[in-house]
């Protein structure tokens, strides 16, 4: 993205796609020292919500969920930190996985055919990572990842406008807050980088992307228990943890 030299540094020539952030600026260790560390937040938040899937008992899609959200925020970090192609795959393929991920919990309670629809999936993001690790296809990648992100949406829709508890949908509503502020921050990075970068200026709005995109996966993953806690009449509630929302439920005893 960014019009700048390339510069050999610990980790090599520079062989993947960069963003404003100069190169190896802070620390001789991290390309894009920024860019890095704002993976951090999301990764301890997903974290924090497997710990709470596992200790309350939810299914394993939630915990694979969380998963693949460190998965992305980890990839981010080795790819930024190293500039590399080969780690730029790091990111992007956890990303697609990711995404079907979310398509399986969102879609998977009302499969009536249980096997099918993991199946298919894994195959599909097996073969995608096949494929994505062979060629470069920038543009169609951002046009494929945007694609799966609108066969969610139907779905989170539908969840939204049946949900009656007012926190839940405060949830939601951070979901969407977090999301386009991610979006102005990448988008003032990606169409002003160039401009500012003869006064050697750093907007660092790459870095706040993935801080508010951090957030915004994690109140998508607590407002998605939630909404399956309701689903099994689990009686969730909306919990807080030093500020940090987390889904608190009270399973029916068995007859």
């Amino acid at each position: 993205m960014a019009d700048l030299a390339y510069i050999d540094g610990y980790w090599g020539p520079i062989t993947s796609r960069t963003t404003c952030e100069g190169h190896y600026a802070v620390s001789p260790y991290i390309a894009e020292f920024f860019n890095t560390l704002s993976n951090v937040p999301g990764i301890l938040l997903a974290f924090l919500i497997l710990v709470n899937s596992i200790r309350q008992g939810f299914e394993k899609r939630f915990s694979s969920l969380n998963l693949a959200t460190m998965m992305v925020g980890l990839g981010s970090m080795l790819f930024h930190g190293t500039l590399q192609h080969v780690h730029q795959q790091s990111e992007e393929t956890p990303m697609v996985w990711l995404m079907l991920m979310y398509f399986y919990v969102l879609y998977s309670p009302d499969w009536h055919y249980r096997s099918t629809m993991p199946t298919v999936l894994f195959i599909y993001g097996f073969i995608f990572a096949i494929i994505h690790s062979q060629l470069r296809f920038l543009l169609t990648y951002q046009i494929h990842y945007f694609f799966l992100g609108l066969l969610c949406l139907p779905r989170m829709y539908k969840y939204y406008i049946h949900m009656t508890d007012r926190h839940a949908k405060w949830l939601a509503h951070m979901y969407i807050v977090t999301l386009l502020l991610g979006c102005i921050f990448w988008g003032l990075d990606w169409a002003f980088c160039n401009k500012v970068l003869p006064w050697k200026v750093d907007l660092h709005g790459h870095a706040l992307w993935h801080f508010f995109v951090g957030l915004d996966y994690c109140f998508a993953n607590t407002y998605l228990q939630f909404c399956r806690a309701q689903q099994l009449n689990w009686s969730p509630q909306l919990r807080y943890f030093w500020g940090l929302p987390y889904v608190k439920i009270v399973k029916p005893k068995q007859q």
